[in-house]
């Protein structure tokens, strides 16, 4: 089954209607990022931004959308919780089999060090 998933085009699910609901709301202030990477258009300053967990911020009607169709910053792919309990449990192995990975790696290394 996951070998389907992995070899799939289609975008991840949608973010987890929690998650969006839970992003902040931040205060642009001069200094601050210049543009929002969605629309490319400047943030003015004392405007109102969403700021993602990754720490990229956007105008709140360029990223809600987005999020809307997939997890995902649209920067660095940093991903939010989605109500697809079959993509997180996906999710989920994946990040167990990267673990299994690591740990394989650092118990050779110290087994020929």
């Amino acid at each position: 089954m996951w070998d389907l998933v992995e070899q799939s085009t289609e975008l991840p699910p949608p973010a987890s209607k929690d998650a969006v609901a839970n992003l902040p709301e931040i205060k642009i202030e001069s200094g601050d990022t210049k543009q929002c990477p969605v629309c490319l258009k400047e943030f003015e300053v004392d405007s109102k931004a969403k700021s993602m967990p990754c720490h990229h911020a956007f105008h709140q009607e360029c990223i809600m959308p987005w999020l809307e169709k997939t997890n995902s910053c649209p920067l660095c792919r940093y991903e939010l919780p989605t109500d697809d309990e079959d993509y997180e449990m996906y999710r989920k192995e994946k990040k167990r089999a990267v673990e299994r990975e690591k740990d394989l790696e650092s118990l050779h290394n110290s087994m020929f060090t």
